[in-house]
């Protein structure tokens, strides 16, 4: 995978974000990014809330992303300028919707380990979650080739527009 390192300060979210937290139901009417970034994660806590913004690492617990299949979800993380998102666990169904919008996700159990605030690196090839700060590192799998193509490209639309081929 070629994909690039990212870094960014963590923002840590609950259990059970559902996909109604990310991107409330009354804005499921539009596509409009600049709408949807403005909304994204309005629900949440208002000292979570404000901390929520283009360059950050999302960092949650278990089953993010549940609830309906809307790529809405994703589209809205995507469009407020998060990075990625990593979390202990995701609903199957956000997490395909994720990839094939180019958000990059990475599922790793010790994701709560992850403190808030802090700065941490992503090396998606070397699958390994840095934090400079205490030099504590976290393993993952590296995604797969295919999914780190996907990644790269910005989705699987762009993926598919640049010449990508589904196998």
């Amino acid at each position: 995978m070629k994909m690039k390192k990212l870094s960014g300060p963590s923002v840590r979210v609950g259990d059970h974000i559902d996909t109604d937290t990310i991107i409330p139901a009354r804005y499921l009417s539009s596509t409009d990014s600049k709408l949807l970034a403005a909304h994204c994660l309005e629900l949440l806590d208002a000292k979570t809330r404000d901390r929520i913004h283009a360059g950050i690492v999302l960092v949650a617990g278990s089953n993010f992303g549940c609830g309906s299949s809307r790529e809405h979800a994703p589209l809205a993380l995507k469009a407020r300028g998060i990075l990625a998102v990593v979390a202990k666990s995701f609903a199957r169904i956000f997490f395909r919707n994720g990839i094939n919008l180019g958000l990059p996700l990475i599922e790793i159990p010790a994701a709560i380990e992850i403190p808030d605030g802090e700065e941490i690196e992503l090396d998606f090839a070397a699958g390994k979650i840095e934090i400079p700060a205490t030099k504590k590192v976290f393993t993952f799998p590296p995604l797969p080739g295919f999914v780190g193509e996907l990644l790269e490209a910005g989705g699987l639309l762009a993926y598919l527009k640049a010449g990508g081929k589904l196998e």
